[in-house]
């Protein structure tokens, strides 16, 4: 199985630096029973049956992407250098694991100014990331960040506009609530209170689970034999309820329908012997064509970089023909991809 067998051509003007509004409106590409069909967001009270259950990931993105300056005191006097931040996650330490940029420009043991308010010591560096110590701690820490930060778009919209206040609420599901992620469960971006409301009303179910979704989602595999790619790790938690309204959903004949990728890996990993339990630790679970599904019956998702696990994985769901055409079709009919893009249905 090779890294070429999931690529594809994108025309750059297809890449959406910013969401539909409102969000149950972008558009929504249903493929079930061999068809394609194009449709809204809004339709999927009316796609959906009453006896579905729709898993959603309540990570909450915190705004990790920091920008900086680190003061240094010389033999010419005072040098300053800009550096840019963008935290991938907390140690047990009490430290943080952080992209910085330039690192070659900050030693060990000196200070990055964030604001007024907020600074940290780089304490260390392993394969070329950093370890950060901050001044602060717990709610204040929270609370600093949130008027420093920014939210860490992924690289190709950081690479067309910086991150600003709209993307604050625009990078964020209606439901997040448990503070750590550093990139958004973008498929869950599309529901809105109305949208939600209508599910309820048409007795289509919805459980939570947590995944952190880390910066690694969007690294590149690099070996041309996907099979031998190392997945990055995340922490995910799946509640005991969660597992029991899955399990009980299942029992009475319904489908369970992720929506993302995140919901998708950890309901998988959280599964043994075709049984749901509750789950708590860190996920590296690698999703490609051959892989067995155990409660997964369909997935919402939006559409995939080219080259990427999760094209492995929406490959190892539909097949890799019925992927190629799905795609196919999106890219003629101009679906926006990416983040802040249009969304799929798809059910094998």
């Amino acid at each position: 199985m090779k890294l070429s067998d999931f690529d594809f051509d994108l025309p750059e003007d297809l890449i959406a630096t910013r969401p539909a509004s409102p969000r149950s409106s972008a558009r929504l590409l249903h493929a079930e029973a061999g068809g394609i069909v194009d449709r809204i967001v809004t339709a999927l009270p009316d796609i959906l049956r009453p006896t579905d259950r729709l898993v959603l990931n309540d990570t909450k993105v915190i705004p990790a992407r920091l920008f900086g300056t680190r003061k240094r005191q010389g033999a010419d006097g005072l040098s300053e250098a800009k550096i840019e931040v963008t935290l991938l996650e907390p140690n047990p330490a009490g430290t943080w694991g952080a992209l910085v940029k330039p690192l070659k420009k900050v030693k060990d043991g000196e200070t990055i100014g964030f604001s007024d308010e907020l600074s940290a010591i780089l304490v260390g560096r392993v394969d070329g990331q950093a370890e950060l110590r901050f001044n602060l701690t717990g709610d204040d820490f929270d609370a600093a960040l949130a008027r420093a930060g920014a939210m860490p778009l992924p690289p190709y919209i950081a690479a067309k506009r910086p991150a600003d206040e709209k993307d604050k609420h625009d990078y964020q599901t209606i439901w997040a609530r448990n503070a750590g992620a550093v990139a958004a469960p973008t498929a869950s971006l599309h529901f809105d209170e109305a949208l939600v409301a209508a599910l309820t009303a048409r007795g289509v179910g919805t459980s939570f689970v947590t995944l952190h979704v880390g910066a690694g989602t969007f690294l590149p595999v690099k070996v041309e034999d996907v099979t031998t790619h190392k997945m990055h790790a995340e922490w995910g938690r799946v509640s005991e309820q969660a597992a029991q309204e899955i399990s009980d959903t299942k029992a009475a004949g319904g489908r369970i329908i992720p929506v993302g990728t995140t919901a998708l890996r950890l309901i998988e990993s959280a599964t043994r012997g075709g049984q749901i339990a509750a789950w708590e630790g860190d996920t590296d679970i690698f999703i490609y064509p051959g892989f067995k599904f155990q409660v997964t019956d369909g997935l919402m998702t939006n559409f995939h970089l080219p080259k990427s696990t999760l094209m492995m994985l929406v490959s190892a769901l539909m097949g890799q023909e019925r992927v190629k055409e799905i795609y196919a079709h999106a890219i003629k009919a101009r679906y926006r991809f990416f983040s802040y893009g249009d969304s799929s249905l798809l059910i094998p």
